[in-house]
């Protein structure tokens, strides 16, 4: 057994601190813009604009440019005019992406048959999609959603289709303006974020560890669930493979957890300390009711329409209650 460091500890407190206190207002363009020095390099450092991140937000009008710093779309260290190059080259290399592709497809359709069922599969999610707002307006356009599906599969051999990708790649369309921007961001998301939302690469090890944290921090409904509420933790993979999305009230919630978790902040692994606190959410309850693993997976199915703000702090809160504690060297080693 280790305990943390003081310094961790510290990091921790303030961490968990904004929830306390109402949360500062996110950061708008004056205040992005004026991180920068004149030849536009970031005149502050990257660990002080994720911290600020975590704490406090991102205005919508400055969100775009800084998801591009937060996935690695741009480098920390770049200039104005670097970053007008990365543009251009991304831009380019998407092009080409999509002639080759146009190339290759009718060998993919004659000699793959997963391409056409991957094919089938990703027409079908996305025709599933509402895509208007409250008042009628359309938000996507679907075509330019199955273009950049399909083309993320075709070139990535690791983190294979699986569905929640389509509605994960339409809030990159809302957010962005063009394709080769929303084709690259969420390639660069799925990197960074590959080990807590892909399924054959980081969900069942997400899934161990919250069954290792609910185990050290709450033996009693451990208990439970590895009694009565067998198989249900196992069966909240989808939490982790559309990033919790479904949980919350709107787009911009889905966006503010994203991007905390793109910052690393307060941890390694931050998704593990939200969908624990997702469980806590349910806890009472199903110890109260004595709740079979079916059940607690419709008590935890019914978390809808979350504030981000209100999670994130929760979670904050658990970072802060495990660093106090004498933590087994596996959890220290997932999460620090």
């Amino acid at each position: 057994m280790t305990t943390l460091s003081p310094e961790n500890s510290l990091s921790a407190r303030q961490s968990a601190s904004f929830i306390l206190v109402k949360r500062k207002p996110s950061i708008d363009k004056t205040e992005w813009d004026s991180f920068f020095d004149e030849n536009g390099h970031l005149a502050k450092s990257r660990d002080f604009i994720c911290v600020n991140i975590l704490e406090r937000g991102l205005h919508t009008l400055v969100r775009t440019e800084a998801w591009k710093f937060l996935t690695g779309y741009y480098s920390w260290q770049s200039s104005q005019d670097e970053r007008l190059t990365v543009d251009s080259k991304r831009r380019k290399n998407y092009e080409a992406l999509c002639q080759m592709y146009e190339k290759i497809q009718p060998l993919l359709e004659n000699l793959h048959q997963n391409f056409i069922e991957t094919r089938n599969t990703i027409t079908h999610d996305i025709q599933k999609l509402y895509d208007k707002d409250p008042l009628g307006n359309v938000l996507i356009d679907k075509k330019r959603l199955e273009k950049v599906l399909l083309l993320s599969y075709v070139c990535n051999t690791q983190a294979e289709y699986q569905q929640g990708f389509h509605e994960m790649v339409m809030l990159f369309q809302l957010l962005v303006e063009c394709d080769h921007e929303t084709f690259w961001l969420f390639q660069f998301f799925l990197q960074k974020m590959e080990h807590s939302c892909v399924i054959n690469i980081g969900v069942g090890k997400n899934l161990d560890t919250l069954n290792n944290l609910i185990t050290f921090l709450d033996p009693v409904f451990a208990e439970h669930l590895k009694g009565k509420g067998a198989g249900a933790v196992q069966s909240l993979f989808p939490w982790f493979c559309l990033c919790f999305q479904r949980a919350f009230k709107s787009f911009d919630d889905v966006w503010r957890l994203w991007e905390v978790l793109l910052t690393g902040k307060p941890c390694r692994n931050f998704q593990v300390l939200v969908a624990y606190s997702l469980l806590q959410m349910v806890r009472d309850q199903v110890l109260q009711e004595s709740m079979s693993g079916d059940d607690i997976l419709l008590a935890c199915n019914k978390l809808i329409d979350l504030d981000a703000d209100e999670l994130i702090s929760a979670a904050c809160v658990v970072y802060a209650e495990l660093i106090q504690k004498d933590v087994p060297r596996p959890l220290k080693d997932f999460f620090l």
